[in-house]
């Protein structure tokens, strides 16, 4: 027989089960609090690494000012601080007036109107981010200078007396850099205008505005968030540029921080240099805040977006115009390059060649491998953390690396390992009775180090958006089914994020490739580059010697540029 449960008359004392429930409970709910406190605090660390490694070098170099270098400083101020200060304002105010007239002018025709042409200028118009600056800043000395052969022809047809501006000064520094530099105005403020569409100008102009008046009262001002931030960027590009402004012989910052460096040999000097570097980068941060304004823009529906036609002389002006910029901006410089290789019979195509071409893609493929790990590490953490640490100050602090110039970053690091093989290192190798020697200061890893904090946001940036396309769902789904939190990024989130990882790893490689400040200051004996051969070739003035490492560069960059346009276009 099966027994059957007779129900207990009620007690009036609790059993001891459930006298000891309510502290159970509690003492549960302490522990998964904590839990939880700590579970936050573990993903918040990938962010705070990533700006530790950032502001480790700026730090340093804020420190540099507790070493006395007034007689550096006093011979500055009585012969050069002047011409730095001057030529750095000059070359902003030029490039930034350029850049924004290009970019906003190309824009407006390529987004709104119509004319022969415009769906492959509309793309073209961005391939000159291809070329790196001191690529065009040569091949621009190589034809325009006094003994090339633009000049040397105009002084056959019009006479020997003939002469042309120099190329060598501010305007050409300026124009050089704003040919290679106008994209960036050029792909946002595209974004923004095709954003608009013509409705609000149509609606303007059956207010009474002329359509010049209806450009500057109302597609301009809606616009004004997005060329700020691409004038910013090209500021910034500025500002860190070495190699077009070493070609030129136009002294800046970054040339004053090199001859500080490798001229003086003097570190703290080139440390306090930077740090002044480092105040017009802000300065420049400041002012594309102040413009953007609070901004928004407002997308209209896609049935609005219809462009304007132009017909006659207005639709050939527009053509001309813009295959006027796309000739003298990429089609010359790439031209000429491929002239000159052809003209040296590849005479430059030998081992040491190889070596180069191995040397910079080894180095940009570590780097790139390195920076793109840590940017999913930071992408992934935020994913846990809801993204309510996307706006906090280290999210902040780990983006300004792109900011800072390659030369500034270079100094800080260089500062940073002097210090921890003379605290650290020295110790340890005189423990155990080895010579003194520097472990860290002229290593791979110091140039390594400098390459993942100057392009970290631009690894970032691909994986972010791709992880922002990913639905909450997936991760619920792969948790109820018993992932944990390294499963779900192994199994789940890598393969789906493979696109976003490629693309990353893509333009971290080539912008290492490109990289010539900090690759030049900080790279171990043995380890030069295509970028440092053509810095060595173009200072003897040997261009011809300096086109075949170019034309490999412009030729590698190439594919960022390709994928940049199509997710623009997309």
């Amino acid at each position: 027989m099966s027994e059957i449960a007779v129900p207990q008359p009620p007690s009036d004392q609790p059993s001891n089960d459930d006298s000891n429930q309510p502290s159970a409970n509690k003492e549960s709910f302490f522990v998964n609090a904590q839990s939880t406190k700590w579970r936050k605090h573990f993903w918040r660390l990938p962010a705070w690494f990533a700006a530790a490694l950032v502001l480790m070098p700026i730090l340093v170099i804020a420190l540099s000012w507790t070493s006395d270098q007034s007689d550096i400083w006093a011979h500055l101020i009585q012969t050069q601080l002047g011409t730095l200060l001057g030529n750095t304002l000059k070359l902003c105010i030029g490039v930034g007036s350029i850049a924004i007239f290009l970019g906003v002018s190309l824009a407006w025709l390529v987004s709104v109107c119509e004319f022969p042409g415009r769906r492959w200028l509309d793309w073209g118009l961005m391939l000159p981010l291809a070329i790196p600056t001191y690529v065009v800043a040569f091949v621009a000395l190589g034809l325009f200078d006094f003994s090339g052969p633009v000049q040397t022809q105009l002084r056959e047809w019009f006479g020997s007396d003939f002469r042309m501006p120099s190329i060598r000064s501010a305007g050409g520094v300026s124009l050089v850099l704003s040919a290679v530099l106008y994209p960036y105005v050029y792909m946002l403020s595209r974004s923004a205008f095709m954003s608009q569409g013509r409705g609000l100008v149509d609606a303007a102009r059956m207010l009474g505005r002329t359509p010049l008046q209806a450009f500057w009262s109302v597609a301009l001002p809606m616009a004004r968030p997005a060329i700020a931030a691409g004038a910013a960027l090209a500021l910034m590009e500025t500002l860190a540029d070495f190699g077009a402004v070493a070609v030129f012989n136009y002294d800046t910052f970054t040339t004053a921080i090199y001859k500080s460096w490798f001229g003086f040999f003097n570190l703290p000097a080139a440390a306090q240099l930077a740090s002044v570097l480092l105040l017009f980068v802000a300065l420049a941060l400041f002012a594309e805040q102040k413009a953007r304004g609070g901004g928004r823009l407002f997308e209209v529906p896609a049935q609005e977006r219809e462009r304007f036609k132009l017909k006659g002389a207005r639709a050939y002006l527009a053509t001309g115009y813009c295959l006027l910029i796309f000739v003298l901006a990429f089609v010359i410089p790439v031209g000429q390059l491929l002239f000159w290789v052809v003209e040296t019979g590849l005479g430059g195509l030998d081992q040491r060649y190889i070596d180069l071409v191995l040397h910079t893609f080894a180095l940009g493929a570590i780097a790139a491998s390195l920076t793109v790990s840590l940017a999913i590490a930071v992408a992934f953490g935020q994913r846990q953390l809801g993204n309510i640490s996307a706006k906090g100050f280290a999210m902040r602090a780990a983006s300004l690396g792109y900011a800072f110039p390659g030369s500034v970053l270079a100094v800080g690091i260089m500062l940073s390992f002097a210090k921890v093989d003379s605290v650290l290192v020295a110790p340890v190798r005189a423990l155990l009775d080895m010579p003194p020697k520097q472990i860290l200061v002229g290593s791979v890893v110091a140039l390594i180090l400098a390459y993942c904090v100057r392009f970290f946001t631009v690894g970032l940036g691909p994986i972010q958006s791709s992880f922002e396309r990913l639905k909450p769902s997936f991760q619920e789904a792969a948790q109820s089914l018993g992932a944990n939190k390294w499963q779900l990024l192994w199994r789940v989130y890598l393969p789906m994020l493979s696109p976003g990882i490629f693309a990353g790893m893509l333009l971290v490689l080539v912008d290492v490739m490109k990289e010539m400040p900090a690759t030049l200051l900080l790279r171990p004996f043995g380890w030069d580059t295509l970028a440092v051969r053509v810095y060595e070739m173009t200072s003897e003035g040997e261009w011809e010697r300096a086109a075949l490492p170019a034309l490999s560069l412009v030729l590698l960059s190439l594919a960022p540029v390709v994928l940049m346009i199509r997710r623009s276009r997309r």
